[in-house]
């Protein structure tokens, strides 16, 4: 039975076209009122999962709810609960921004005078005003974004679906996106994002499911993915090769690559007081240090990690032993669900 606490539900979903297994047995849930980002490669499921939760699809195996509703067997329910926005703006380019959300409004039985007004409360509200009289077609990409997205929004949803809904938008219409999807939040609606843009993911986004080859292989919030890839590393940098040499005889094991060529080394930071410890030392032996700076795993780390890329950063030029103390030792797995 579905939980009430949770708008979106999937449990262990299949799909398959022609043979070709897409879903494989795919998990999460998303809780009222928060985001939930499902990340992945091209071809890891996630518009055929939002197809599935939306009905427009049906599954193979397993079972998926939405506001309570089963996709399968309540499908209609299930409708006058969601908004859909796709990687597409799905507009009639010949009518103009007030007629298709008028449109939208009287298909979804809003009433002639209900549709005028959830129209003109989503051309306000999206800065869709001075454009409002003209036809679709004249409209830039971020306009035609705002406008499907008003077009979602008509019947006030309880739960949002987002498929990949600022692909091919300049930054600052993506950023205009972000605000208006927080304010949703803000709102109360659940939302169920799918997107490549992994910076996307962490900016809005209260958890994240990362996909696979057709399953969930991680998920848990931004920050306790990027704790799985690792810990916060600290970045020297110096005036001349005999600076980093210092530096290298000082640190010792702690550091876990240089480049003398750059000029530089990193070290893993595993908290404040190594941190505090590490610069102490080098100052105390006299070493300048010309930069000094700290980087953090981000879900570009996460993501090709999961997925089997390659390594977000070059590989350095050069190794040390790992810290083998227990001073030295840290585990970066913290509540990560992994699959």
């Amino acid at each position: 039975m579905p939980n009430p606490r949770d708008p979106v539900e999937v449990h262990d979903l299949h799909k398959s076209y022609d043979g070709q297994p897409v879903l494989r047995g795919v998990d999460f849930t998303v809780e009222r009122g928060r985001m939930y980002a499902l990340l992945g490669p091209n071809g890891a499921g996630k518009t055929t999962t939002v197809r599935i939760l939306a009905t427009l699809l049906a599954p193979d195996g397993g079972a998926a709810y939405v506001g309570g509703f089963d996709v399968v067997r309540q499908a209609r329910a299930v409708r006058n609960t969601i908004g859909l926005t796709g990687q597409y703006a799905a507009l009639d380019l010949l009518l103009t921004g007030r007629e298709n959300l008028v449109m939208m409004g009287r298909l979804h039985r809003l009433g002639r005078a209900g549709s005028r007004r959830r129209a003109e409360e989503l051309i306000e509200r999206l800065d869709l005003s001075d454009a409002a009289h003209r036809p679709a077609r004249t409209y830039s990409g971020g306009m035609r974004r705002r406008l499907d997205l008003a077009a979602g929004l008509i019947a006030g949803p309880r739960v949002l679906f987002l498929d990949e809904p600022t692909t091919g938008l300049d930054p600052r219409s993506r950023a205009t996106m972000w605000e208006l999807t927080k304010g949703l939040l803000g709102d109360g609606t659940t939302i169920l994002l799918t997107t490549q843009y992994l910076d996307e993911a962490d900016q809005l986004a209260d958890r994240v499911g990362v996909l696979d080859a057709g399953a969930v292989v991680a998920e848990g919030t931004p920050e306790q993915l990027k704790e799985r890839v690792g810990t916060e590393r600290l970045e020297l940098c110096f005036a001349d090769v005999d600076e980093l040499r210092d530096a290298l005889r000082v640190l010792g094991g702690l550091t876990d690559s240089y480049d003398e060529e750059r000029l530089r080394l990193t070290a893993p930071v595993l908290g404040p007081r190594q941190l505090h410890g590490a610069l102490d030392a080098l100052y105390a032996h006299g070493v300048d240090i010309e930069r000094v700076g700290l980087s953090r795993p981000t879900l570009d780390d996460v993501f090709l990690s999961l997925t089997g890329g390659a390594p977000a950063s070059p590989a350095p030029d050069h190794r040390f032993p790992a810290p083998t103390s227990a001073a030295d030792t840290h585990s970066a797995e913290g509540p990560v669900t992994a699959r």
